[in-house]
């Protein structure tokens, strides 16, 4: 008697999965449309970051103009024109007056998380290398999925927990190499406080974005905007009276000069107005990783308006006020640019309660 035979009813014999079989798994897992919408909302949002290192860096090394509260607060102001008026002329609950007599000290608390994020990260640049700030920036993506956990009940997958514990192996790393670094050109202590403001900046950017998100999906847009706008205002102009009056009294105007803080003003503005929609339909952690191809964009543009020959000189998209710095070495940047692409399959993974 012959032995049955495993071929089936269509004589066909079973066969293992091959490579086409293969690309379209990984095309069903990555080419979904959560993917593509979150990446595509990300680069929108690393082009406006983009303009704005670009023109900080035009107006930091060819005019040497260095006013970063400045250039904030002109944002600021905008913000305040615009969402701030609008929700003065809103009704009932949402109303500018109802929203202060009763959250007015939270807003407050947002405000200078959102200045003082961005003061800190341009201030590190005094002490330590713009290598360290770009890398330690990225600090704030798992302080900022810790948030997400307690605040947002986000929920998030092992491997995802393996990436922050590399992200922070990465970050001790990069201190105690700038320590160690620091020691032989005896600037160990000026290194280490550059660190550590950067770390801190990154912390508050976390905060500033999870307040955002949470403002956005569970009260609204033009709330959030509105209330930045108003107290963002008043914190930078004031912080920008007591820093920085010397430095703009300095500055010899021109039409080119005006012109450069127009169009950082009109990039941060278009940042700050499109992120909270981009934040709504995915997260605030999602929006982070995207962004890190700010970098990579603005080498590009380095490469052709400021004639640079390699990575070495090219504007921080991390320094959005006008610090003229050295940029990190091709492989940081590249070592960036492959973290997106690694990461970004896993965004679709962060679920909301």
């Amino acid at each position: 008697m012959e032995a049955a035979s495993p071929a089936g009813p269509s004589g066909r014999q079973p066969h293992a999965p091959g490579s086409a079989s293969l690309l379209l798994w990984i095309k069903g897992k990555l080419f979904t449309w959560n993917i593509l919408k979150t990446i595509a909302l990300g680069q929108m949002l690393s082009l406006c970051i983009c303009g704005t290192a670009i023109t900080s860096q035009y107006l930091a090394e060819r005019y040497k103009v260095n006013t970063p509260m400045l250039q904030s607060f002109i944002n600021y102001c905008l913000l305040f024109l615009i969402y701030t008026v609008m929700l003065a002329f809103q009704s009932g609950s949402d109303n500018l007056l109802c929203i202060l007599k009763k959250k007015w000290w939270k807003y407050i608390l947002l405000g200078l998380a959102d200045v003082e994020a961005n003061y800190l990260i341009v201030r590190a640049y005094q002490y330590t290398t713009l290598t360290s700030v770009q890398l330690l920036d990225c600090f704030g993506i798992p302080v900022l999925m810790a948030l997400s956990w307690f605040v947002l009940y986000a929920r998030y997958r092992v491997i995802h927990f393996i990436a922050v514990a590399v992200c922070l192996l990465g970050v001790g790393t990069m201190v105690g190499a700038d320590i160690l670094a620091g020691r032989e050109d005896n600037t160990g202590n000026n290194v280490l406080i550059g660190d550590i403001l950067v770390l801190l900046g990154a912390s508050l950017y976390a905060v500033s974005n999870v307040c955002e998100e949470y403002i956005v999906k569970k009260l609204s847009r033009k709330e959030f905007l509105g209330m930045v706008g108003l107290f963002g205002t008043i914190i930078s102009g004031i912080q920008l009276l007591i820093v920085e009056y010397k430095d703009i009294a300095s500055i010899h105007w021109d039409w080119k000069i005006a012109l450069l803080f127009v169009a950082f003003a009109l990039c941060m503005f278009c940042l700050y107005s499109f992120m909270p929609l981009v934040i709504k339909v995915t997260s605030a952690t999602s929006v982070n990783l995207g962004i890190l191809t700010a970098d990579l964009y603005s080498l590009f543009f380095g490469l052709f308006l400021f004639g640079y020959k390699d990575c070495t000189s090219c504007p921080s998209p991390s320094s959005w006020w006008g610090s003229s710095c050295t940029a990190p070495p091709r492989r940081a940047r590249q070592s960036q640019l492959k973290a997106v692409y690694h990461q970004s399959p896993a965004l679709e993974l962060t679920t909301w309660d």
